[in-house]
């Protein structure tokens, strides 16, 4: 079984006296207080193997191969709270498939609305904010949308954690580094649950100038119609950004999920990436990831998976990118397809060109 997954956050010259050009900052589009953003990406993904499924096996969102594929697009409508607001997504794509495949309500409209939630911000409440509705998840170093992430693919850690929640969620800043939530909710990746237990979620942000560390706990019921065996699910990400052209970070991950019998399901991971902006235009991320699925809980096997990527980046003008990537993906155990046999080789290569336009963001 395969869980889908959560937090991230850009010179040379082109002469010795001649500047690049910096793209023209972005004018936000706006209907009254309402702001309105987009985006559309496609990709080609060539993968070595030439697997007759056509599939790139445990990829999320890049899961076609040797195929030209609309990725993901989205419009966004969002009302800051002052004191109430909301967030709507629309969106459609194969992403959106692969983000709701183990939706307990199937397939339906819920698959076009990635995001719809209404929030509260009293005001004198020192900065106090409560969301309602569907949201993404706080855990994950890597984020949703393509062109927020440093890479095009995502990596393990964010296909096989909850990518989002339906419930509460309640923040606080503490102080001006440091802020707290809670959540309640029914679980992961669930609009409509698939039990009567709920899952509580505790989340803590801290920012520094160049530091930043965040954490998520979540623990609940999670399997179908049983309120029994809770899943335990620590997510941490320390961001490091030493200078204005490298940007970095350490994501791990741990899981365990209680067994109805005796015992439980335990997985580990951990991720490194660093985001090298070489120029204005140009920038390369490194990846690493090493997941340890103990028990096969996750991908219905026990092995070890590890998986190396190397993006290469290049904005055309705002709101315009392209992404070259190589990912290599590697297991002690035969798990990937290769021509007419599935689940036969251990080692998966690709090579990915994906084009991200978006808009007010």
């Amino acid at each position: 079984m395969m869980f889908a997954g959560t937090s991230l956050f850009a010179q040379t010259s082109a002469t010795a006296t001649t500047p690049d050009p910096a793209p023209a900052a972005p004018a936000p589009w706006t209907v009254g207080s309402i702001k309105i953003t987009g985006l559309i990406d496609g990709y080609y993904s060539k993968n070595f193997g030439n697997p007759a499924s056509g599939n790139n096996v445990l990829r999320n969102f890049d899961v076609k191969a040797n195929s030209l594929t609309l990725n993901m697009t989205k419009i966004s409508l969002t009302h800051d709270a002052d004191p109430i607001g909301f967030t709507l997504d629309v969106g459609f794509g194969r992403a959106w498939d692969v983000f709701h495949a183990t939706e307990p309500s199937g397939a339906g409209i819920v698959n076009y609305i990635p995001q719809a939630f209404v929030s509260f911000k009293p005001k004198n409440a020192g900065g106090l904010q409560i969301d309602f509705g569907k949201f993404f998840t706080s855990a994950g170093a890597e984020l949703t949308e393509t062109h927020l992430a440093w890479n095009y693919s995502r990596g393990y850690l964010y296909a096989n954690g909850p990518y989002y929640h339906t419930g509460l969620r309640v923040t606080k800043p503490l102080t001006k580094s440091f802020s707290a939530g809670v959540q309640l909710v029914n679980g992961w990746n669930n609009v409509e649950d698939n039990n009567t237990g709920k899952t509580l979620g505790f989340t803590t942000a801290w920012t520094g100038s160049k530091i930043s560390w965040f954490n998520t706990y979540y623990t609940g019921p999670e399997k179908k119609g049983n309120n029994q065996g809770f899943r335990n699910f620590y997510d941490t990400v320390l961001n490091i950004t030493p200078n204005d052209k490298t940007s970095m970070y350490v994501n791990f991950d741990y899981g365990a999920d209680k067994r109805l019998t005796s015992g439980s399901d335990t997985w580990v991971a951990i991720g490194f990436a660093t985001k090298f902006q070489v120029s204005k235009t140009v920038a390369f991320t490194p990846r690493y990831e090493h997941y340890n699925d103990r028990d096969g809980f996750i991908t219905g096997q026990a092995q070890k998976l590890n998986t190396f990527t190397m993006t290469g980046e290049y904005k055309w003008a705002q709101g315009l990118l392209s992404r070259l990537e190589y990912r290599k993906d590697w297991s002690d155990k035969p798990f990937y397809d290769r021509g007419n046999q599935n689940a036969s080789a251990k080692s998966q290569s690709t090579v990915l060109l994906g084009i991200v336009a978006f808009f007010g963001q």
